[in-house]
């Protein structure tokens, strides 16, 4: 028998996908729906989880100035 579960949908560019979709394929409990290019459905109880993780994500690979003035050597 088939279990329902809520998901959120999700709009979001190429880019984004791609690390929602490394995310999911840690803990395969994210990803409900991989639909197209730009749209996913994820579970709904993930969504926090995969805030907090594209934000620590985007944060490291984010170019900060700031870094360069506290370490020249960069």
């Amino acid at each position: 028998m088939p279990r329902a579960v809520k998901g959120v949908f999700v709009e979001c560019d190429p880019s984004i996908k791609s690390l929602v979709l490394n995310i999911d394929a840690k803990s395969h409990n994210v990803v409900i729906a991989d639909l197209d290019d730009e749209h996913l459905v994820i579970d709904e109880r993930q969504v926090d989880n995969v805030k907090r993780q594209l934000d620590a994500q985007l944060a490291e690979n984010t170019f900060n100035p700031a870094e360069l003035e506290n370490n020249p050597e960069k």
